[in-house]
């Protein structure tokens, strides 16, 4: 009897998830399917109303490969940018923060969470407001539409949050590892090296996507620092779309779905890590 009511008990709150899960899947999926919608409908049909085009077709895609509209003259250079921003604030960001987070959580550095906690605050302020400062700042230093004052402005937005993350990690590697390597004569950089790195894999993949995605959907601040055609990123180029009376929507929407595709590679190919890295230190033992 008692089993047969736990079993009616776990069908019943499964049967609740699936109530409120199965609405909730569907809202998330709807701008994809609009979005893949839009990219395989004709130029006069793609705002029909119809749940699938009469007629669909590749030609949109087939125009964003071959660069033939005006807007996407730039699009290969445009992608290749956004690729080079995204890895390269990945790639800094992950330095500074493990390098931040060993030697806060590790080495003990003198002040170092006050300034891992001050660094925090400046989350306090939206990252918009934080744009007309950045824009000042990289004029002053002559970095304006340059790509690297793109990738140091989000390296210095994403640092934080990672060096926190990392720390937070760290915080739950057994001490006694450290106590082990130092007897046996390791030096704080052979420490770092073949004891924190390799047992640090799956939060650094972690914040690594988070830094590389963030930089890779960013906008506003690719909007100000960078003004060059040929030096945009595709997430900023493509807001051009926008402008015209008359934009087609069909090209705008097949481009987004080209430019989603690397993000959502990245993101599955690692998505092992993320749930384990992301909440590494939540829970203290």
């Amino acid at each position: 009897m008692t089993r047969a009511r736990f079993t009616l008990k776990s069908i019943g709150r499964e049967a609740q998830l699936l109530l409120i899960g199965i609405p909730v899947l569907l809202w998330t999926l709807l701008p994809i399917y609009h979005l893949v919608l839009f990219a395989i409908s004709p130029r006069d049909k793609a705002t029909s109303g119809r749940l699938w085009p009469q007629d669909p077709t590749l030609s949109n895609f087939d125009v964003v490969f071959h660069q033939k509209h005006f807007y996407l003259h730039h699009f290969w250079q445009q992608l290749g940018n956004s690729l080079f921003i995204a890895i390269s604030v990945g790639a800094i960001t992950l330095f500074v923060a493990t390098c931040a987070a060993f030697s806060i959580s590790r080495l003990k550095v003198r002040g170092g969470r006050t300034v891992m906690n001050l660094a925090l605050m400046t989350y306090f302020i939206p990252a918009a407001f934080l744009a007309v400062p950045m824009y000042k700042t990289m004029s002053t230093y002559g970095l304006l539409n340059n790509r690297w004052s793109l990738i140091l402005a989000m390296v210095t937005i994403a640092s934080p949050y990672c060096i926190w993350v990392l720390k937070q990690a760290s915080d739950k590697l057994p001490w006694e590892l450290d106590e082990a390597a130092r007897i046996d004569g390791a030096s704080p950089m052979q420490l770092f090296r073949l004891v924190y790195l390799p047992l640090m894999v799956p939060s650094l993949v972690a914040v690594g996507t988070y830094a590389l995605l963030l930089a890779w959907n960013e906008y506003l601040y690719g909007f100000l620092l960078l003004s060059n055609e040929a030096d945009l990123t595709l997430s900023v180029a493509l807001g051009n779309f926008l402008s015209a009376d008359d934009s087609p929507w069909e090209l705008l929407m097949a481009t987004g779905l080209v430019y989603a595709l690397p993000p959502a590679a990245i993101y599955y190919a690692f998505k092992r890590y993320m749930v384990s890295g992301l909440t590494a230190g939540a829970v203290k033992s």
